[in-house]
């Protein structure tokens, strides 16, 4: 008898263990869970006990999704908690999602909750949240152009005339969430606008005609379309400042004159080496020929001597000879620069 009964008692004391076990359990359910649980049942966004212990098994902060589900609530938008802990686990924000569809809402724009998550995750990693986005296309912002943190504060552009004209304007751009995902980002703005204000500029006239009629840029600007493919619909482009830069026409015509100068310079130069190569040419040339001429005045007395031999010259005939010679020196003698004075008194 005593041995079944220490084996129902020992049976009692695990039965009254596990229960005692489930009961601590139960206890830190209810102490980690009932405030979130309690706090969502009061907002009429209520939020079962096994999904929140779901997304604490999951790693989720419950806290944040049941706050983020109550404050979509309160504002309208029934998101169940499944929904917001999915785009949870994708790597999105939460609360920037639910606060976008809300001012969305609010200001009767056409927002998804699958595109405000879409647009969210595209700008994970960046400086934009989805709300930025939303709060952009309710109030339109600003953008400089060009941008004066890159170190530029005004876009230089030459008319027809050529006097170079400095610009500044300022865009009003508001999102576009139809195109916000792939669209392009404001540098593209920037740029765009920019190339449009220098083939404003390039277009006119004169510079007159710009500082005139500022006006014109923006309108052309806007014509050309600069916001397509990009993140932002421009609402206004404004002209902040205008004024004249430098004559690049003059400046450009002055250095291209001295271009040609240097061109010319440099060209007379190798016609004067030319014309110096030809001149000491025709000097070594005209050695050469006296050379040939003393060679030819040379083989006279040769030929003379041979003709002795030969018996074809006489002596009367040498004398005659000698006679002509003496009688030609003294004619250049007298027709030289000395003069016939000079020949007399010597």
């Amino acid at each position: 008898m005593i041995a079944p009964i220490a084996a129902g008692t020992s049976g009692s004391y695990v039965f009254l263990l596990v229960v005692i076990v489930l009961l601590v359990i139960a206890g830190l359910v209810v102490t980690m869970f009932f405030k979130t649980w309690l706090r969502a049942r009061l907002s009429n966004a209520p939020v079962s006990w096994g999904n929140l212990i779901g997304m604490f098994l999951r790693k989720v902060p419950f806290g944040r999704i049941v706050d983020a589900r109550i404050t979509a609530a309160k504002a309208g938008l029934p998101f169940t908690s499944e929904t917001l802990e999915a785009h949870y686990l994708a790597g999105g924000d939460v609360e920037n999602v639910v606060l976008a569809l809300i001012a969305a809402d609010k200001a009767g724009i056409a927002l998804t909750f699958d595109r405000a998550c879409a647009i969210d995750l595209a700008v994970k990693g960046t400086t934009k949240t989805v709300l930025e986005a939303v709060r952009t296309s309710i109030n339109p912002k600003v953008i400089d152009c060009p941008n004066p943190e890159a170190g530029i504060t005004k876009i230089t552009a030459v008319a027809r005339d050529g006097i170079a004209v400095n610009v500044r304007a300022r865009v009003t751009v508001r999102t576009n969430l139809d195109s916000f995902i792939g669209g392009a980002t404001e540098e593209t703005i920037i740029a765009r606008v920019g190339e449009g204000i220098v083939t404003s500029v390039g277009s006119a006239a004169s510079y007159k005609h710009v500082l005139e009629n500022p006006d014109s840029i923006s309108k052309l600007v806007l014509q050309k379309g600069v916001d397509a493919s990009t993140a932002f619909e421009i609402l206004s482009i404004d002209i902040a400042d205008v004024d004249v830069a430098d004559n690049v026409g003059a400046r450009l015509q002055t250095e291209q004159a001295e271009a040609d100068k240097r061109v010319a310079q440099a060209k007379a130069e190798m016609r004067r080496a030319a014309a110096v190569a030809v001149e000491q040419e025709m000097a070594a040339r005209t050695q050469e020929m006296r050379a040939k001429v003393v060679e030819a005045e040379a083989m006279v007395p040769q030929a003379i001597a041979e003709a002795f031999r030969s018996g074809n010259l006489g002596v009367m005939d040498y004398t005659r000879y000698r006679n002509i010679v003496a009688d030609t020196d003294m004619r250049s003698s007298i027709a030289s620069d000395d003069g016939p004075e000079s020949s007399i008194s010597e």
